[in-house]
């Protein structure tokens, strides 16, 4: 019996097939993206993937997600291959996790069934520090469990954490079933509880400016909240690198503000996880300022940029006062902007470096928007963040002025300096 945790080690790395359906919904091109990005997910959690499945649908099938035959094409590489689990790319009903898994069982072969949702939980779970991450993360779990016991579930009395392990059967369904509501409740009350402490907490900083940077999952967040608070913060090329808000007192020109990093969004985010992670997205809820960063190098940032707003305007955040951050301009594809005898607007100055090229052409003639603030920076090169300094400076002055109206805009000249040099410099 294999262990449930998706996992890496030295020794030897779990391996896996993604599938997905090209549907009405969902065109060749965004399926080949969400792919891309399952994979990165996979990777992530420590697996690797193998190869890709894509069936053309109208729409996802109710029993098995894709058809039969499409279903026999997989199983045959699966058993070649010696595979050890499925991904598929959206969320499998109960009803289809237990098809599939009948299915499989036909083939005489032990494959685990995973869907997004599930792949994303056990990321979280992976990379959750804190009590409060870690009992969000396992309350997501639980109640993602709940409808889909089968026989890929053990015996709950008798799990030692993580998801996706393979059970006795369905005989002990109903002791599963009232274990994991009695865990739900006592898992509820305990967030409860954290929640009123961390109640407590931001009360206690309500006296003080709070800027909460958001955005897309692996965008630079963590980066540019190094640079900017000037503090050690865990940063990695991976998806979700972090799970636990971080909270740094700033201060710039006199004023003291918190800078809060939030868990990153992405597409299909599960809506457990929304609801579990709460507490943690109040510091987004109760911020002063957005810092929404963007990674304008990726090819479809645009649909980023989309997701980010869907979730803001669902957790009724979305006309918070917002800076938008394109980071990564130094990653730009400059071959897709500047072409031989081109009239791009900047061609007659060739004094300005590669990055300031780039950037002024973003500034020109790429993104239009409706938010009043926009900057482009690369935050791992320390590019233009004087110019957000600056943007930023303007809205916490706005805010800091309301909170203590007597407050001197000169007072950083008192020794209240920060020293500060965004350029590195």
């Amino acid at each position: 019996m294999k262990n449930n945790v998706v996992h890496s080690t030295d020794e030897e790395q779990e391996t896996a097939v993604l599938v997905a359906v090209t549907s009405q919904k969902q065109n060749a091109e965004q399926t080949a993206e969400y792919l891309a990005e399952l994979a990165f997910l996979a990777s992530t959690s420590g697996v690797i993937t193998l190869h890709s499945f894509t069936q053309n649908l109208a729409k996802p099938d109710n029993k098995t997600y894709v058809g039969k035959g499409k279903f026999e094409d997989i199983m045959a590489y699966v058993i070649e291959k010696d595979v050890d689990m499925l991904i598929f790319d959206d969320d499998l009903s109960p009803s289809q996790v237990r098809n599939i898994e009948f299915n499989i069982q036909e083939y005489g072969k032990e494959v685990k069934v995973l869907d997004r949702s599930l792949l994303i939980l056990n990321i979280f779970a992976q990379r959750a520090q804190t009590v409060q991450a870690r009992t969000q993360v396992e309350l997501a779990q639980y109640q993602y469990m709940l409808p889909r016991l089968t026989r890929m579930w053990s015996h709950l009395s008798k799990q030692r954490g993580g998801v996706g392990m393979r059970g006795p059967g369905e005989k002990e369904l109903e002791t599963d079933r009232r274990i994991a509501n009695d865990r739900i409740a006592f898992l509820k009350d305990k967030l409860e509880a954290i929640d009123k402490q961390s109640y407590t907490q931001r009360k206690n900083r309500d006296r003080m400016v709070r800027v909460s940077l958001v955005g897309y999952t692996n965008v630079g967040k963590s980066t540019l909240m190094q640079k900017l608070a000037k503090t050690d913060v865990f940063a990695e090329n991976k998806l979700f690198a972090t799970v636990d808000s971080t909270v740094r007192k700033v201060v710039w020109e006199g004023i003291p503000f918190l800078l809060t990093d939030t868990v990153g969004f992405i597409r299909k985010l599960p809506t457990l996880l929304i609801e579990s992670f709460k507490s943690t997205l109040d510091e987004v809820r109760e911020a002063d300022v957005l810092l929404h960063v963007v990674d304008i190098s990726h090819p479809n940032f645009e649909e980023q940029i989309e997701v980010v707003q869907g979730i803001l305007n669902e957790m009724g955040v979305g006309d918070k006062p917002t800076i938008l951050v394109f980071n990564k301009i130094d990653l730009f594809p400059v071959e897709d902007i500047f072409f031989e005898g081109t009239e791009v607007g900047i061609d007659g100055e060739p004094e300005l470096s590669k990055m300031d090229r780039v950037t002024a052409f973003l500034k020109r003639t790429h993104w239009k928007t409706n938010t009043p603030k926009t900057v482009f920076i690369s935050a791992e090169q320390r590019s233009n963040l004087a110019e957000l300094r600056e943007t930023i400076m303007d809205m916490l002055k706005d805010k800091h002025m309301q909170i203590f109206p007597n407050w001197l805009e000169g007072n950083h000249l008192m020794g209240h300096s920060d020293g500060y040099n965004p350029e590195g410099e």
